[in-house]
């Protein structure tokens, strides 16, 4: 047992002085060359803004063209001139000038064949700054989701990720702009609705929209946006076979008005026509030839009247803080000022939740509807100043029978108020009290 031991031992330390011999003598690897190893090679590493033409050229299909003009936009040149879609192209940009390899396959590669790289499926010409780069793209390659890649000059093989390839697998109908107007929706100044029910033209004054026509009212600045919303999206479906075209022409051609919508910006305008056949919407546009089937939501957004725009708010002061306060209600009076964070009335501080709550009720006013008459002697006047004392709005209110009718100052537009919404401002006005005095509850 003794002996047994010891050439166990002596085994051990046989094994161990081989293993020190060959460590000696095979030193780990420069941890720089592994990290070259490791990283993927970089094909292409452009500037965005140096590229000037982008040419995509497919194996037994058409070719797309891309170039960008003189405003920096850019324009499919070929195969017909179209419009571009400026973020498709930026994204497109994006994965073309910044190219990294998933492997080096092959570091002289002799025959291309192999890799379908002798007759790319797929050949990208950049037009840069620096120096034109045709990038080549091959066969799939065995494992993996990858494809053969190379540049032309460069004897390299490289494989790339297939969703890469999938970038840059563009037809003039995937980069178009498929916007059916093309106006600077940003710098908006006008919008004419012509419609079945009322003709509608809306002026915007800074970042506020009024309704010029069929008189001067105050807008619904939400809904007015909701129908720029929806004629900024509305978009033509280019998938669509040509035998489709040819129906959708036909069925506007029959189709019953609902509404031409013109819209005008700081260089031009375009108008956009709305037509309903059964229970579809089709559209036709100065900005781009061709007819074309819209969703129902854009067809029903214009299919409405003047006072669907319409301002129903009394007051326009919304979520600014007023600073002043008065309400004449018969012979009572109600005076509130505010001074730093409190509110005063006849020298005294009042109770905060109480001002807060009649402000809330005034802020809330709202028609229940529009009318063109009914606005007696006033039972009850409301004063509001603020944006720091530059906006002062007052209105009035006359009883007409269950109801009330209101009118603001200097405008001939008449408002019908709920009569509870106005019993409410008059419970509210007549609870407002002093705030206790410190120390006090």
């Amino acid at each position: 047992m003794k002996n047994s031991g010891l050439l166990i031992a002596a085994v051990v330390l046989a094994a161990l002085a081989g293993v020190l011999y060959w460590s000696n003598h095979h030193p780990p690897a420069d941890s720089t060359a592994n990290a070259s190893v490791d990283t993927p090679p970089k094909i292409l590493s452009l500037k965005q803004e140096d590229i000037s033409k982008v040419e995509i050229k497919k194996k037994g299909g058409e070719a797309l063209d891309l170039a960008k003009g003189d405003s920096g936009k850019w324009q499919i040149t070929a195969p017909k001139p179209l419009g571009a879609d400026q973020e498709a192209v930026t994204s497109l940009l994006s994965s073309v000038s910044s190219l990294n390899a998933e492997r080096l396959i092959d570091d002289k590669a002799v025959d291309l064949n192999q890799y379908g790289l002798a007759q790319p499926a797929l050949e990208i010409d950049i037009t840069a700054k620096d120096k034109p780069q045709k990038l080549l793209l091959g066969d799939d390659a065995p494992a993996g989701n990858a494809v053969f890649a190379r540049l032309d000059g460069d004897p390299r093989v490289f494989t790339i990720a297939s969703y890469s390839k999938n970038a840059f697998d563009k037809s003039a109908s995937d980069l178009r702009d498929k916007r059916l107007l093309t106006v600077d929706f940003d710098k908006l100044s006008q919008i004419d609705l012509t419609g079945k029910k009322q003709d509608i033209e809306f002026g915007r004054n800074q970042q506020a929209w009024q309704i010029v026509k069929p008189r001067p009212l105050r807008a619904d600045n939400f809904q007015v946006e909701e129908v720029v919303r929806k004629l900024r999206e509305a978009k033509m479906d280019t998938s669509v076979s040509d035998a489709d075209a040819k129906k959708a022409a036909t069925a506007f051609a029959s189709g019953t008005p609902v509404a031409t919508a013109k819209v005008t910006d700081a260089a031009s305008a375009q108008e956009l026509q709305i037509r309903k056949n059964k229970t579809d919407y089709y559209a036709k546009s100065t900005a781009v030839p061709g007819v074309y089937k819209v969703s129902n939501d854009l067809g029903n957004a214009f299919d409405k009247g003047v006072d669907d725009f319409r301002n129903k708010k009394l007051f326009d002061f919304g979520y600014d803080d007023p600073t002043k306060v008065e309400m004449r209600d018969g012979a009572k009076s109600y005076d509130l000022t505010k001074g730093g964070q409190d509110w005063w009335s006849d020298g005294k501080k009042m109770e905060a939740t109480g001002v807060q709550s009649l402000i809330d009720k005034i802020r809330d006013l709202s028609a229940s509807k529009f009318v063109d008459s009914g606005f007696t002697s006033p039972a009850l006047e409301v004063d509001v100043t603020s944006s720091d004392g530059k906006r002062v709005e007052k209105i009035s209110i006359a009883k007409s029978g269950d109801a009330y009718i209101a009118r603001r100052e200097n405008e001939p537009a008449l408002y019908q108020l709920d009569s509870a919404s106005v019993t409410d401002l008059q419970t509210l006005a007549a609870a407002l009290k002093p705030a206790p005095a410190a120390g006090k509850k």
